[in-house]
């Protein structure tokens, strides 16, 4: 971590931590928002491939969950990534998908990570980009759920970046 994110600590997110992550991927403005329930879930049930990010006072202020892919167990998928906006711009989303993945690669092989980005999403392109860089990988893009898949009204096509190969 940087200078500017020595007073955090990243660590598994616990159930407690579960609607303070919806108040997160909610307050972003960009994240699709899954039900409260689906966090707390998340929290239980995916804490080893997630990671949060904590304040002194032990707050959550950033976080990135994800899953190893049941049919691809060396990819982990990134399916989202929040981080709150006082600590924005100052590395810590970088931070997070390094130490998960970190993590991760020191329990089981890990030789790429997958998320889905819309169109337009700056922020994340950069985030995976500079991902990608970081760790001397590719990065490979195609539309994974086009527009019209989506039932509940317009949604743009997520776009499935698969960066690697990775090597820890």
């Amino acid at each position: 971590m940087t200078a500017a994110q020595a007073d955090l600590r990243i660590d598994r997110p616990s159930v407690a931590d579960g609607a303070a992550l919806w108040r997160l991927a909610k307050e972003s403005g960009t994240l699709d928002l899954n039900s409260s329930y689906s966090y707390l879930l998340w929290c239980r049930d995916f804490a080893g491939t997630s990671a949060v990010a904590r304040a002194e006072d032990g707050a959550p202020v950033g976080f990135v969950t994800g899953y190893v892919r049941p049919e691809d167990p060396r990819t982990l998928l990134v399916w989202q990534v929040a981080v709150d906006a006082a600590h924005r711009g100052r590395g810590l989303a970088a931070a997070l998908l390094d130490e998960l993945t970190a993590r991760l690669a020191a329990q089981r092989p890990l030789t790429a990570v997958e998320t889905t980005i819309t169109p337009g999403n700056t922020a994340s392109e950069r985030l995976f980009a500079s991902y990608a860089e970081r760790h001397g990988a590719t990065v490979t893009r195609e539309v994974l759920f086009g527009a019209g898949l989506f039932p509940d009204g317009p949604h743009d096509p997520e776009v499935l970046y698969r960066i690697g190969p990775l090597s820890f």
